[in-house]
Order: C-alpha cells, then structure tokens, then sequence
C-alpha cells in the first residue's frame, strides 16, 4: 500500500491526483463466479444456471425478478485484448481491450477502448490515475469486484478495479493505438512501463475473443441494493472453443455509507451460497481475462 502521507490535496482539502482533480471512489459492486466455460453448449445452459441462481435465491431470501428478461436472445460481443510480447500490462495490474457489439452478424455502434487497473488493495487502485489524455468524452468505472476464493468455494475476496472505458473510431487513432508512444499519450499512467520504447502491444495469445451474454434478471437484497444479474460464456473464434464462463452482478450507488449493511450481507450470503449450489459449474483461481492469458501456457503474474 502506498503511503497516504504522499498523496497530494486540493484546494478544497480533498485527496486528489496531480492536477488537482479528486481521486475517483468506488460506485460499483460487482460480483463475479468464474464458470467452466465447457457446461455452456446452447441457450439452454443460460437456463439451466439461471435455475440454480433461483434456487440460492430463494435460500438467501432475496428476490429474483425475471420477467423483463424472459425471450431476450444472447448478446455477442468480439472482445479483444492487447499486450506486449512479455505480458508487461497484466503483469504491473493493468489491462486493455477493445471491444464491439454485434447484432444479426454484423458490428453494430463503435468500437469502445477499456483501460483497467485492478488490484486487491483498495488504496493502490484509487491513486492510481486512469484517466486518459483524449479530446472525446470518457467514462470512469470504479468497481469492488467480489471473487470466491482461489481455494475453495464458498467464500469471498475483493478486488478494486479501476475502469475508464471511450469509444474509439472519433478519436482516429486508428491502428496507432498499438504503438507504445501512443498509448503513452493517451493513458499516461503506462509511462513507467511503456515510456521511451518503441514497440507495439499486440493481440495476447493471437486469440480473438466472441462474449456470449445472457441477461438473467434483477435480484434485490432489499433497502435499494438491486443488482442485474447475467451469465456470459467467452470462447476463442474459428474453433469455437468455450474458455471460460462467468456469472456476474453489479450495483450502481453514489456512496457506499448509503448501503444498508442488512442488504449488503444478504448480497455476500447469497453470493457464498450460490457457490455451494452451483459447485460442479465452477472454476477456481482465475478470471476472465486470466484464463485468456493463459491459453498458450506460460501463465503471466498478475493482482488477480
């Protein structure tokens, strides 16, 4: 952790980045189950699962709300992630991706840049400035990410993950964004890591990635905490092979003090027992974004 003695103040006395810009605090929780993403072999697996959340629903004595859902087909999205040859992004916390929409087979909307770094100390994540030096218009996306543990099921461990996410083609970089010198200008917190290189981040693994997500429904633990909830199973294209599976909710609030306490255990008591109910469907000790890593072998080191 990082000595809070170092961090600079504003005029108004706020902890603040350089500029004097307030540091970004969390507005999300979002938890998140790593599935195998083998059990996922048709729109039927979507259901299948959604059952069983039901179930853990019902034990945890939370409502499960999924008539706005029902008859709604799976989303794709192509989910591509850049790094440098030696993984250095992921390796110091960060990740970067591009990502697009599809509708009937074809992209629809523009492609959109999300710039991450995520660590389990809270104060590591929010110092850290990932905001991006572009013209457009950008959003930041400040998460506590709950994960089980990597040793076993049932129980829970936080990372924050310290998102800003825009989209691309207004910006016309174009193909440059691969080149170390841009990426430098655009997100100035990789200077450490990429300043005065020249080189280009590439596709990791050679691997393309295609999202398919199902929306579930909105669970409500009460008192205003009301979380959307979906499964997504990722898989590489051309062969189809399924690499991974997630169950995910999330929660928007202006400030955490505003959550009930009640509300958030009843979140944290579901999330355990889904665990346990859905044990065969779960995979340890990685996320996403890790098992994309590690496809070709040779595992990088990350704060995941």
């Amino acid at each position: 952790m990082e000595d809070n003695a170092n961090v600079p103040t504003n005029a108004q006395g706020e902890r603040s980045y350089s500029d004097g810009h307030p540091l970004d605090e969390v507005h999300y929780i979002e938890a998140k189950i790593i599935l195998n993403g083998l059990r996922f072999t048709s729109v039927q697996s979507f259901r299948d699962f959604a059952k069983i959340v039901r179930k853990a629903a019902k034990q945890a004595r939370v409502d499960f709300e999924t008539e706005p859902t029902e008859g709604l087909r799976p989303q794709i999205r192509e989910v591509l992630f850049l790094d440098t040859k030696d993984f250095r992004l992921y390796n110091n916390a960060f990740i970067l991706r591009r990502r697009i929409a599809y509708e009937d087979g074809f992209p629809a909307g523009e492609p959109e840049i999300v710039f991450k770094f995520r660590h389990p100390d809270l104060e590591t994540a929010s110092q850290l400035d990932v905001r991006p030096s572009i013209r457009g218009n950008y959003r930041i996306k400040f998460k506590e990410e709950w994960l089980p543990r990597k040793d076993r099921i049932g129980g829970a461990r936080s990372l924050f993950s310290h998102n800003v996410e825009f989209k691309l083609h207004p910006l016309n970089l174009g193909d440059d964004l691969t080149s170390s010198a841009t990426l430098v200008k655009v997100f100035p917190a990789l200077q450490p890591l990429l300043g005065g290189k020249r080189e280009h981040v590439q596709l990791v693994n050679r691997t393309a990635v295609e999202e398919v997500l199902q929306q579930l429904g909105t669970l409500d633990f009460g008192k205003g905490f009301e979380a959307a909830s979906n499964v997504a199973v990722w898989r590489t294209r051309g062969d189809q092979h399924q690499v991974v599976g997630e169950f995910s909710y999330q929660c928007k609030f202006q400030r955490r003090e505003d959550l009930s306490a009640k509300a958030v255990e009843r979140s944290i008591e579901f999330f355990k027992l889904l665990q346990h109910e859905a044990q065969d469907w779960i995979s340890l000790g990685t996320t996403k974004t890790g098992a994309v890593y590690r496809l070709k072998g040779n595992p990088p080191q990350s704060h995941e």
